[in-house]
């Protein structure tokens, strides 16, 4: 989920509640009916700052409905721990919209937590069509996609340049570059995010759909991982750290590490969200103004990013289900769809506004950003996919330490993966 996050924030949630700004054309007299009342907001953290103004605006204009944000911790893994103990407590839980991670839509609408939507209540046919599925499950909507992502590779244009070669299209490139270039300006070759937990799931699903691979099928109820993409996906990053040209220090990165890592100056490629590139590309930043972004590399061309974002969800038992669904509406919103965009460096879902020219000049990775929505491919949906995602992380973890083989983790992966299927 790459709603921002980093790593460092306590554990307990805080409450902001906000009040003020303008930014919603909605009646300020409009007055609480049936299923409208105030709300509360649940979200991972928050760390540019952006979402407490388009409340505000939400706030000014819809006085009795009124929303109370509430920031969880910044990691995924902590985030869902508090959403699923809160939701457990069905008509205690103190949530009524949920911004969850695009992967949690299936297993949080199989436990009866959220509810299904009408679709003909939200603006799908304007978003880009990759991002409506990540938020069915079992054929029904069951939350509005909010914002997309998808992985691209960051890399150092000014050393690129001063070589004569153009950013890698392959493992083969990539590889020769990190192995033989990075060295010569005293640069760590590659990373991703490769610590154990969510981002080492993305990482390692990466590798395995940009080989021709996949990890389950039906909806998790068939594990199709035991192939020999999946060897070779996983065999790519395994090689690496064996190799050298990831840094060990890499098996300790989360997205905000991994960025740092390339901000500073110590990477030469980095696979990351697009967030990243903004903030690296901001005054201060050491290598503002010499970094370009691409789609991420595969076997013989342009691999598979998977697709992250989050989706908006509605609370079973939320208080007052009309105003959560005119809040989500709100929200995906051509107008606050631009702010999400130009206030927070997230992914919009409108498809518009990738081609908008004046945000083409300010974001010069849109178009490839596009491209990389358009063909990713989503985490293996699974009622369980808390469980699919830490097993991925610690079989493909040992694998990376050398503890096991790539064909080791992957039959590992399959008999694991398999008996959570059959639950």
């Amino acid at each position: 989920m790459r709603w921002i996050r980093a790593a460092g924030r306590g554990l307990l949630a805080f409450v902001v509640i906000l009040t003020g700004y303008v930014a919603s054309g909605a009646h300020a007299d409009e007055s609480a009916g049936d299923g409208r009342g105030p709300l509360t907001l649940a979200t991972a953290g928050d760390l540019t700052g952006y979402l407490g103004p388009l409340l505000q605006g939400w706030n000014r204009t819809h006085p009795a409905e009124r929303v109370t944000l509430v920031e969880l911790p910044d990691s995924a893994d902590e985030t869902h721990a508090q959403m699923t103990t809160d939701l457990r407590g069905g008509d205690r839980s103190r949530f009524d919209v949920l911004n969850i991670d695009v992967n949690w839509t299936s297993e949080f609408a199989a436990a009866g937590w959220i509810r299904p939507l009408p679709p003909d209540r939200f603006p799908l046919k304007t978003f880009l069509p990759p991002v409506v599925d990540t938020a069915t499950y079992d054929g029904q909507l069951y939350a509005v996609p909010y914002v997309t992502n998808a992985g691209l590779l960051l890399y150092r244009k000014d050393v690129l340049a001063k070589e004569g070669v153009p950013p890698p299209r392959t493992w083969a490139e990539l590889e020769h570059d990190a192995k033989t270039i990075a060295p010569k300006y005293g640069l760590g070759g590659y990373a991703g995010q490769f610590l154990p937990y969510e981002g080492l799931t993305v990482n390692a699903a990466e590798a395995v759909y940009s080989a021709g691979g996949t990890i389950l099928g039906d909806e998790g109820a068939r594990v199709t991982v035991n192939s020999a993409a999946a060897r070779e996906g996983i065999g790519f990053l395994a090689r690496g750290f064996r190799e050298g040209w990831i840094p060990e220090a890499a098996l300790t990165y989360k997205e905000e590490e991994s960025k740092q890592a390339f901000q500073d100056g110590r990477l030469l490629f980095l696979r990351n969200w697009p967030y990243a590139y903004a903030v690296a590309s901001a005054p201060g930043s050491k290598v503002a103004g010499r970094i370009g972004a691409v789609p991420l590399p595969g076997p013989d061309g342009p691999g598979t990013s998977v697709l992250g974002g989050s989706n908006l969800a509605v609370n079973t038992h939320a208080r007052h289900p009309d105003s959560a669904a005119r809040l989500i509406a709100y929200l995906t919103s051509e107008r606050v769809q631009r702010q999400v965009l130009t206030r927070g460096s997230l992914p919009p879902v409108r498809a518009a506004l990738y081609e908008d020219p004046a945000l083409v000049r300010r974001f010069p990775y849109l178009p490839t950003l596009r491209a990389a929505v358009l063909s990713a491919a989503p985490r293996p949906k699974s009622p369980h996919y808390d469980q699919v995602s830490l097993v991925v992380q610690a079989v493909v973890h040992d694998a990376l330490t050398g503890r096991q083989t790539p064909e080791q983790a992957v039959r590992r992966l399959a008999r694991e993966l398999d008996a959570i299927a059959r639950r």
